[in-house]
């Protein structure tokens, strides 16, 4: 813990800079170096994340004592700054209270804007600025944000519209206008009074006048809102610590609602969405930096060229365009030229995409925020290759600025473009977060985790997204919006989480109570499908058809580099040629894991199976296997020739028999008629193979060494495979993976069948192919003994789901019973079978790989469980050794990925 707890800044000076974002949160920092740089900043102070953890060990009591003095002088230093007094009637200082962690987090935590007034101090304001209207409206905006986030003014039911919302509308439709900028001093001043009567009423609680005692309320507030549900959810989503903390910045207001020379606004360097390099933003005149993110009102575009396709996605003519929507460029070309030179300047100062929020106040231009801007995962390739390509960044931080998880944003389906000839058009709203997506129609946040905890795909229909939805907007394939812009919540926390999003799209008329959505005279209800285009705005009628996506462009660029870094190579799991071919084609090396079984569930398959492990005599065995041979020669010949001229690690027999078998009367009926026996003997078979606990049981190379001719019906399978393909000319590399073993002696006995089998298959055709067999390495005990192992295996393939369940003594079955509680009780940090636990499980793999070098130092080493595809899993891979990780076919790019930023990490040390 530092003894400094408050930092300040203003005038072109600061305590803090940006690399001190750990500990003045992103927000803080950032303000800090925008004073250092010459960007106009309102002055404040920033308390610490520090002290938000004090807050929650200490308590409210002992964090304001311990600040009240720091807070006090670091107030005076605005006031000096700003020439005047907070609380103060005659000359009135106003302040902003905002959260800030070192990670970004959009709209997960709270914010009071306009803190300080009174009755009394905003006659003053309205007295010495001259503008009665302006005060009064930041008066009741104030009053409306501090009884939601302090006082707890929220809706009672989920229903139920905003409450201040509610009084507003009620107050708009005496004289039937509809924007908040309509009301007149005398309709501000109601609202002021009836909103205050209405928080008396619904909490019990008076709104506080006295201007130090608002704003410790704020500061306590923000420290609060680091533990509320949204933002919970949203770090266990982000992976973020509870332990980071969030910073609290009070910074002077500057006001955008001060007439049609003021203005409001958040802009972007470059496009969040697509990546484009093209400077983009919203605005709103005699606005404040709600106004625009909240979506009430529609905001207008900065620039010119996003103005004019702003109104031709909307069916707005130029004319209307000019008079009613012009852009920034437009409308305050002296401020546009400035803010278009800062946002540049700012750029170029963090070589990255910037997300900024500014206001106006009366002709200048002042910086509330810079952050380097959420994006999707289309957006985060092609800005971290064009920013290569710009020498603004070297190719290793070019790497290092793609997060390995996003790019799976990069692989999901998009709209065939064959079905969307035929598709209904039912409107089109703003391309918010690029994607197709479909799914049932569902308008509250707890129906959409519920439905897709139920196994379906819902797309989240709202009039706007508030923080309050972020778990719905999780679960849902696609979100959209009746109203706001691209900076709206939902756009932001869309594009951030890589969901797509339609916002804006007016044409929706939305009925919560009813559950119901017309759009232009179609009515839809809850459950009704509905298909989304992010990239167009294009809102579908049912369900349109998709196709995956593609290797391209910067994509297959991105991909390129990695290969030029990574040492570590990725292989696939894949037991088909189909997913092989997938997985190829995104840059996997071969095949890590080729699993047998999942070969024999097709329906003459599965009869022959079936037919085998019924057998009670190594006759009747080899009779079935003889009918298998065929079908597995061809699975195989299919996958190693998909794979041509890259290994293909097969695994023998691994599940228990018992599992193949029918465990209804149908289906004895028709294998006790194949086999020619009777019902009562298929039941008592099918009951002998019943095991207390199969996952340990009779499985693995337990089955090939009690049951030896199923390997070598395996191995001839494979390798009569591999020598037809060498006769056509082709390059198979197979590996045949005995699984399971404990103990060295189980392996060579398997070794033993395979090996002469081989010899068998070689002198009948003439030819020999080179073939490595290798062991899995997923029980503790094969760990322990790896280097006895290693003078007989040729390769280890450590199979982590299983090592992860051995060595915890958690069934991966029946984890789901505790996990959630292991985590909420901070237990366990993350889900062991899907992170891989670098300090016991990775410590076993540690392990092995040293001893098996020991004995044969030119040992192959890969990992070929679920983990194969996680990047920090990945990363730790590369550190102790590994030959190569294998994954799932669309999880090849990320791992690609990973194992790049692993070698570049290793190397950088």
């Amino acid at each position: 813990m530092t003894e400094k707890r408050v930092y300040t800044f203003g005038n072109g000076k600061a305590e803090g800079k940006a690399d001190m974002r750990n500990l003045l949160g992103g927000k803080g920092a950032n303000l800090a170096e925008m004073n250092l740089i010459g960007v106009p900043v309102p002055p404040g102070f920033t308390i610490t994340t520090d002290v938000c953890n004090e807050y929650f060990e200490k308590g409210k009591e002992s964090v304001v004592a311990l600040l009240s003095d720091d807070v006090k002088a670091s107030v005076h230093h605005i006031e000096t700054l700003m020439n005047s007094k907070f609380g103060d009637v005659e000359n009135p200082l106003l302040v902003s209270v905002r959260s800030g962690a070192r990670a970004s987090m959009p709209g997960m935590m709270d914010t009071i804007l306009n803190l300080g007034l009174n009755d009394k101090v905003v006659e003053g304001l309205a007295k010495k600025t001259g503008n009665e209207r302006f005060a009064y409206d930041s008066y009741r905006r104030f009053v409306q944000m501090y009884g939601d986030v302090v006082l707890g003014m929220k809706p009672v039911n989920k229903e139920d519209i905003d409450p201040f919302e509610a009084i507003i509308q009620k107050v708009k439709a005496v004289r039937n206008i509809t924007l908040d900028n309509e009301m007149t001093v005398d309709e501000l001043k109601q609202l002021v009074k009836l909103f205050k009567e209405a928080i008396k009423k619904q909490t019990g609680k008076e709104f506080p006048d006295d201007p130090m005692e608002q704003l410790w309320g704020a500061i306590c507030a923000v420290f609060d809102s680091w533990m509320n549900e949204r933002a919970i959810l949203y770090r266990k989503m982000e992976g973020i610590p509870a332990e980071w903390g969030t910073a609290v910045t009070v910074m002077a207001m500057v006001f955008g609602n001060m007439g049609q020379t003021s203005a409001t606004g958040v802009c972007f360097s470059r496009d969040a969405a697509t990546g484009e390099n093209c400077f983009n933003g919203e605005y709103l005149v005699n606005a404040q930096g709600e106004d625009v993110v909240a979506g009430i009102r529609t905001p207008q575009q900065i620039t010119k060229a996003r103005s004019i396709e702003w109104a031709k996605q909307q069916g707005i003519s130029e004319e209307e365009r000019i008079s009613k929507y012009p852009s920034m460029e437009e409308a305050m070309p002296e401020i546009y030229a400035q803010l278009n030179a800062l946002q540049e300047k700012l750029e170029h100062h963090y070589h990255d995409m910037q997300d900024m929020e500014f206001t106006v106040q009366e002709g200048k231009l002042w910086f509330l925020q810079t952050r380097n801007g959420k994006r999707t995962g289309t957006a985060m390739v092609k800005i971290a290759m064009d920013l290569l390509r710009e020498g603004e960044i070297d190719e290793k931080t070019a790497l290092k600025r793609c997060e390995p998880n996003k790019l799976d944003e990069l692989l999901h389906p998009i709209f065939d473009k064959n079905a969307l000839k035929t598709a209904k058009v039912l409107t089109r709203g703003l391309p918010a977060s690029p994607g197709a997506a479909c799914g049932q129609i569902v308008f509250f946040a707890d129906d959409a985790a519920k439905w897709h905890d139920d196994g379906k795909r819902v797309i989240m229909v709202r009039i706007e997204t508030s923080p309050e939805d972020l778990a719905g907007m999780a679960a849902a394939e696609g979100i959209v919006t009746a109203r706001g812009g691209m900076t709206s919540h939902a756009a932001v926390v869309a594009r951030g989480m890589g969901k797509c999003c339609v916002s804006g799209a007016g044409a929706l008329n939305i009925d919560y109570k009813a559950r119901t959505v017309e759009i232009d005279g179609v009515m839809l209800k809850e459950g009704d499908y509905l298909s989304i285009n992010g990239s167009t705005g294009e809102i579908y009628l049912g369900e349109v058809k998709t196709k995956p996506a593609e290797v391209t462009g910067d994509f297959a660029s991105l991909m390129d580099l990695c290969n030029k870094y990574t040492k570590l190579v990725v292989r696939t799991n894949a037991d088909t040629p189909h997913d092989a071919a997938v997985a190829r084609n995104f840059g996997a090396v071969g095949i890590g894991l080729c699993r047998t079984e999942h070969m024999f569930f097709e329906n003459e398959k599965i009869k022959a199976m079936r037919e085998m492990i019924l057998s009670d005599t190594v006759e009747g065995r080899e009779k079935a296997l003889a009918k298998l041979l065929p079908y597995q020669k061809q699975d195989f010949y299919g996958i190693l020739k998909a794979m041509d001229g890259y290994p293909v690690n097969i695994r023998l027999l691994d599940p228990p028999l018992h599992e193949f078998v029918p465990h209804d009367l149908e289906g004895q009926q028709i294998m006790a008629k194949e086999m020619g026996i009777t019902v009562q003997e298929i039941q008592q078979r099918v009951n002998c193979l019943s095991e207390h606990n199969p996952m340990l049981g009779h499985r693995g190379c337990r089955l090939g060494n009690t049951y030896p001719e199923i390997t070598a019906m395996q191995t001839r399978a494979i390798l009569g495979a591999a020598v037809q393909l060498k006769k056509e000319g082709f390059d198979p590399k197979p590996e045949i993976m005995v699984p399971l073993i404990g103990i060295v002696n189980e392996f060579d006995m398997q070794e033993k069948v395979i090996r002469e089998t081989a010899k068998e298959i070689f002198e009948e055709e003439g030819i020999e192919i080179a073939f490595r067999v290798g062991t899995m390495i997923e029980i503790p005990r094969a760990a322990l003994t790896a280097d006895h192992i290693a003078a007989k295996a040729e390769y280890f393939s450590f199979g982590t789901n299983d090592l992860t369940q051995m060595t915890f003594g958690y069934s991966r079955d029946d984890i789901a019973s505790f996990l959630p509680v292991y985590l909420d009780k901070k237990i366990l940090n993350v889900d062991p079978f899907q992170v891989l636990d670098q300090n016991g499980v990775g410590q076993l793999v540690k392990m092995a790989v040293e001893k098996g070098r020991a004995t044969r130092p030119e040992l192959v080493c890969g990992i070929c469980g679920e983990h194969g595809g996680e990047p920090s899993s990945v990363k730790f891979c590369h550190k102790v050794g590994l030959n190569y990780v294998s994954c799932s076919p669309f999880r090849v790019p990320i791992a690609r990925l990973a194992a790049a930023q692993a070698a570049i990490m290793h190397t950088d040390k």
